[in-house]
């Protein structure tokens, strides 16, 4: 979708032509990446146990939730662009409604989706702190991203693959230290 989907939210729709199918394919693609976050959030609950604070799970958990709800809003308003591009290919490119789905689809991924994404990075890194979830350099790297995030994604168009690339680092630590164990493990015992 990177390749396909120019990031200007003022062009005129020229890369449907070319680009519907792959932005078409990558969209139905992304319910199993909110899915893939949904388990995510639910083991770092997990991991967490009894030594979630309530306050900055709350937060956790909300801007959690509210980054994938933004996600898929602006997933269903630009695969309802490509569906209406398939329907008038002649009179969507350019038009009032097409510059409309653009501007709202762009406005809601950067601004208000990273930005809960910026939240979510900075409450996990500080119940990874305050739990001894992960190592202190992973929560401090979160915060550092999450400083990125809210200042830097309005310059640099490269700034979408800051969350996912700390979430993946967050997992494999999390994933080898379920596989070797540790005491950075959830106060649960198995039953």
């Amino acid at each position: 979708m990177w390749r396909s989907l120019p990031v200007d939210p003022r062009e005129t729709g020229l890369w449907l032509k070319e680009g519907a199918g792959t932005v078409s394919f990558a969209l139905g693609l992304l319910p199993f990446a909110g899915v893939a976050f949904f388990w995510f959030l639910g083991v770092l609950r997990d991991r967490l146990g009894p030594r979630e604070d309530k306050f900055f799970a709350t937060v956790f958990l909300g801007s959690g939730f509210l980054f994938l709800g933004m996600i898929f809003v602006a997933a269903t308003a630009l695969g309802a662009l490509v569906q209406a591009y398939l329907v008038a290919p002649d009179t969507l490119p350019g038009s009032a409604t097409f510059a409309f789905v653009r501007a709202f689809t762009y406005d809601l991924m950067h601004i208000y989706a990273l930005k809960m994404a910026a939240v979510f990075m900075i409450t996990t890194s500080t119940l990874a702190i305050n739990s001894q979830l992960t190592p202190r350099w992973i929560a401090l790297l979160g915060y550092a991203c999450a400083a990125f995030l809210l200042v830097g994604n309005a310059y640099l168009d490269w700034v979408f693959f800051i969350f996912p690339s700390w979430v993946l680092l967050v997992s494999v630590f999390i994933l080898k230290d379920n596989l070797w164990g540790s005491a950075t493990r959830g106060n649960h015992t198995p039953e």
